[in-house]
């Protein structure tokens, strides 16, 4: 298996990667050895788009490797309902069709019934057989018609928009509060507490607030299961959320490290971001840092499922270190969780206010947020 490669290891498994990391750019001596060269290479690819930069072969790290590798034009593209098609050819094809003005909705790569509506409609508009199928006929009037449109990314436009038009009031938004945990210390308490204690009790902290302003609030879980990723996906696309905040808390080898990151969805190597999901996550961090004395470790694109796969704007948040005594002693107390919620409920909120009704940041209370919209 992928996830049992180390270095030092030599076998054909490793030559395959090596190879595709070579035809990608990233490797230019490809072996079956996993040595520093071909660590480097998975840290180079795993930057780029937008994982983790760890140099290991993971289960994710794999998938993404095998979506690289296909170009549009290698395959027909269609939606396969039991196993989605994945790929580079697929972002590509989503890209093309929403510079010449037809809703896929995100590109994130998954050839899904948006994208399949999409090509219908193509299709429809250029004489081919409206089968939503990419197959060479719909690919040539695709490479024919394609054409670049001014005026900033049509995805990013789209989505701009749809956020303009959004009310200040959160009264009817839904909201789905995702308090996961997991990873190499599942389970575990660090320094005297748990991390999934920690995230559910400040995802509660976020439903009370909320609810008492006519939010409509979802939960991933109880305070006693932890669906699989797949899952809590599933649930927040199914309630057509408006916005998803995903509740983590890192911890690390090395006690010094220490304080909170905002991550949200994007890849750099193809130019995609979600508009929405960066300036919230922006607020989140911001905020967090301007009301409590955790160490700012900035935003940051990525490309993980939770975030790509994801309809809504979705955001991470993690939260501090377990692994570092400090961190998790304001964890583990009551009033600094009350902070934090206060902070990203202010965020929230802010993101749905307009330039003249906004104010700087650690400065507007919740009791101010009323005479900016919200209901009585």
């Amino acid at each position: 298996m992928s996830d049992q490669l180390k270095a030092g290891d030599r076998s054909d498994a490793i030559a395959v990667i090596a190879n595709t990391l070579a035809r990608l750019g990233y490797h230019s001596n490809p072996s079956d050895l996993f040595d520093e060269n071909l660590t480097n290479a998975i840290k180079a690819f795993q930057q780029e788009r937008g994982l983790t930069a760890t140099g290991l072969i993971n289960e994710i790290t794999q998938r993404t490797l095998e979506e690289a590798r296909w170009r549009l034009g290698d395959r027909v593209l269609s939606l396969q309902l039991k196993s989605l098609m994945r790929g580079d050819d697929v972002s590509s094809l989503q890209e093309r069709l929403i510079q010449m003005g037809f809703n896929c909705g995100k590109v994130d790569g998954v050839y899904g019934p948006g994208t399949e509506a999409a090509v219908k409609e193509f299709q429809k508009s250029v004489g081919v057989v409206s089968d939503g199928k990419c197959g060479p006929a719909t690919l040539i009037s695709l490479m024919r018609l394609v054409k670049t449109v001014s005026g900033g990314a049509p995805a990013a436009l789209r989505e701009r928009a749809r956020h303009a038009v959004a009310s200040p009031a959160l009264a009817s938004k839904v909201i789905v509060i995702d308090p996961s945990w997991g990873g190499e210390f599942t389970g575990e308490k660090q320094n005297g507490v748990s991390e999934a204690d920690v995230v559910f009790d400040l995802a509660q902290r976020l439903e009370g607030r909320l609810l008492a302003l006519g939010v409509n609030v979802v939960l991933t879980r109880s305070s006693s299961n932890s669906p699989l990723e797949k899952e809590r996906i599933a649930t927040a696309n199914s309630v057509n959320a408006d916005l998803v905040i995903a509740l983590k808390v890192d911890s690390y080898k090395n006690e010094k490290a220490n304080g909170v990151a905002t991550y949200y969805y994007g890849r750099d190597d193809q130019g995609v971001h979600s508009v929405v999901g960066e300036r919230f996550a922006n607020l989140l961090q911001r905020e967090i840092c301007a009301r409590t004395d955790l160490l700012n470790c900035r935003t940051h694109a990525k490309s993980w499922d939770l975030l790509r796969l994801t309809t809504a704007p979705t955001v991470r948040i993690d939260l501090g270190y377990l692994s570092n005594p400090q961190d998790a002693k304001r964890l583990g107390t009551a009033e600094f969780r009350d902070q934090l919620a206060e902070s990203m409920i202010v965020a929230i909120q802010r993101l749905y206010l307009s330039a003249e009704d906004d104010a700087k940041t650690g400065t507007l209370r919740i009791s101010d947020l009323r005479r900016a919209g919200l209901r009585n």
